[in-house]
């Protein structure tokens, strides 16, 4: 399968709403782009999904950004990072698609800066049961930084909590406090916390409050945005391929009012999405 090599926007891609929290960076850091958003909300979270599943889900995101002409597609997603984004650069995209196109994940952007910002060598990260499970940061981090040491903790309610909107409430402060507390009662010397999670930017102010003021929390749009402006310097010929307009499209797989409605919470403005369906057939039989 082959694209036309024609200039069209970066595709941007998320389980449901978080991305849009590194799309808004992404937007202010390179706003003389084009962007192509899809958010798969009617199959999310992707957080508690099996890895094939999350694959599978994320190879059909991918097509229907290549179909579109995108050449570079940006998985603003931790759990389909963590779980897919390899398998698909190195088995199905030089076989299935024009393999000069490029897929990236907010993953690696994160690790390699990392460990210049910590003073002990310890380190949290705050995630997703699907993200920690996968083992994903505290691998690419060794890479990267093998004198760094990594504790992870899982916060399965604060996703739910986020989209319904019920983020600011006394509720969500006991969950919040509860994670946060079993994280550092791992190891008390961690002063850099990343938000390995595109929701959590939103519990950004209160996580901070609970914290020790010296202990730095991370949360990624800035990193994968600044990440994005390097790696096109680096790659004019990728470059050269995106269409330079300033226009963007959304799109979900899911009710447009109540993605326009959600999603302009994390996206920090107003958005008007349109309603697609992802093209699963060819994908489904070849699985």
């Amino acid at each position: 399968m082959t694209n036309d090599t024609k200039a069209a926007p970066i595709g941007i891609f998320d389980s449901g709403y978080g991305g849009l929290t590194v799309f808004k960076e992404i937007a202010a850091r390179l706003p003389g782009y084009d962007y192509l958003y899809l958010g798969d909300n009617a199959r999310s979270p992707y957080g508690t999904r099996s890895f094939e599943t999350v694959y599978l889900y994320t190879l059909q995101a991918v097509n229907w950004f290549f179909k579109r002409g995108c050449p570079l597609v940006i998985l603003a997603c931790n759990t389909a990072s963590a779980k897919a984004l390899r398998s698909i650069q190195q088995h199905d995209l030089p076989t299935m698609y024009d393999p000069t196109n490029r897929i990236l994940g907010v993953i690696r952007p994160t690790t390699e800066l990392v460990g210049s910002l910590t003073s002990s060598n310890k380190v949290g990260v705050l995630a997703t049961n699907g993200t920690v499970s996968s083992n994903s940061y505290p691998i690419e981090i060794q890479k990267f930084w093998p004198e760094v040491e990594v504790y992870q903790q899982a916060c399965p309610m604060w996703v739910p909590l986020i989209e319904n909107n019920e983020f600011e409430n006394e509720g969500a402060d006991f969950f919040i406090s509860k994670n946060v507390a079993a994280l550092m009662a791992q190891q008390p010397a961690i002063d850099t916390i990343l938000l390995a999670c595109t929701h959590y930017p939103l519990l950004k102010n209160k996580i901070e409050k609970l914290l020790p003021a010296a202990v730095k929390v991370l949360s990624q749009g800035e990193i994968i945005a600044e990440s994005l402006a390097k790696y096109l310097q680096r790659h004019p010929e990728m470059e050269c391929r995106i269409t330079k307009g300033g226009k963007t499209s959304f799109y979900t797989t899911d009710n447009t009012t109540s993605f326009d409605e959600k999603g302009s919470l994390f996206f920090g403005k107003e958005i008007a999405s349109r309603h697609t369906k992802l093209p699963d057939d060819e994908l489904l039989h070849n699985f």
